[in-house]
């Protein structure tokens, strides 16, 4: 049951990035929803990981900072996908909101690199294999 709650929150993960992706071929470009979608695809990523490890039930928050931050208990290697965490973390709450925030289309294609690099973190990458995800 365990694993096919993780596996889970790794489908819903790439389901975010994969509609990111789509949205993306429509004009005008709905920039804010593909960053929420990014930052979502990287929430769900690391929410699954951190079950993985065993934390029960990752706190409900959107601030990647705070998550990565609770995964680098289990390996100083998230430090590399640090940086994407943190400017991913800013679309958590406001884009949903009108005049919270402006976004620009070189802001999504960055959201869209941060959340690919996110997903095919070696770490991650590794559980994803070790569930037959993928």
């Amino acid at each position: 049951m365990e694993h096919e709650l993780i596996a889970e929150w790794f489908r819903f993960a790439d389901m975010d990035l994969l509609s990111a992706e789509h949205l993306q071929s429509l004009r005008p470009q709905p920039l804010e929803i593909i960053c929420f979608l990014c930052q979502q695809s990287a929430e769900k990523n690391l929410k699954g990981y951190l079950i993985y490890k065993g934390v029960v039930e990752p706190p409900k928050i959107h601030n990647l900072k705070f998550l990565i931050d609770m995964c680098l208990d289990y390996g100083e290697r998230f430090s590399e996908i640090e940086k994407a965490c943190s400017a991913l973390t800013r679309y958590g709450v406001q884009p949903r909101y009108p005049n919270e925030i402006e976004i620009l289309e070189h802001d999504m294609i960055k959201a869209l690199e941060y959340a690919r690099q996110i997903r095919d973190f070696e770490l991650l990458a590794a559980v994803m294999k070790e569930l037959g995800i993928k």
